[in-house]
């Protein structure tokens, strides 16, 4: 075997690291052959030597190829990603893990429908909030 495809090998066998960061807790840390997002302006796929990058994600699925060749999915919210050096790290505010499409598909229906209606609840609550507010300021307004 000559230098260079002992060279080339040892490319194909480096790894990233892949860090998938939650705002209440670290969801994945792994080791990543190759990583695929979906951005604004379309898909695109890092591999351990490609140049730093800082990408804004859109819902979607993220793929990566883990160093046993398994190929895993996240489906994640929109976020953003930063790879840099050997370190890729995507940092969104909601992420489901799944090894087959047909779960994972399920699962995130489920969870994003409960997320909707939690959110739905706040946005009522603090309407509310909002509008008991301005009548007390109304109320103050009428007693000199």
């Amino acid at each position: 075997m000559t230098s260079s495809q002992s060279e080339m090998r040892s490319e194909m066998r480096s790894e990233m690291r892949l860090k998938v960061v939650l705002p209440t807790k670290i969801m994945l840390e792994t080791g990543a052959l190759k990583v695929i997002a979906e951005a604004e302006n379309g898909m695109f796929c890092l591999l351990p030597r490609h140049l730093d990058f800082v990408a804004t994600l859109i819902p979607s699925l993220l793929s990566f190829v883990s160093p046993q060749g398994q190929e895993e999915f996240l489906a994640i919210d929109q976020g953003i990603l930063i790879k840099h050096g050997d370190r890729v790290t995507v940092a969104t505010q909601h992420a489901v893990k799944g090894g087959d499409l047909g779960m994972l598909r399920q699962t995130v229906e489920q969870q994003f429908r409960l997320i909707d209606e939690r959110e739905t609840t706040a946005r009522s609550v603090l309407a509310k909030l909002e509008v008991s507010t301005i009548r007390r300021f109304i109320e103050l307004g009428e007693y000199p």
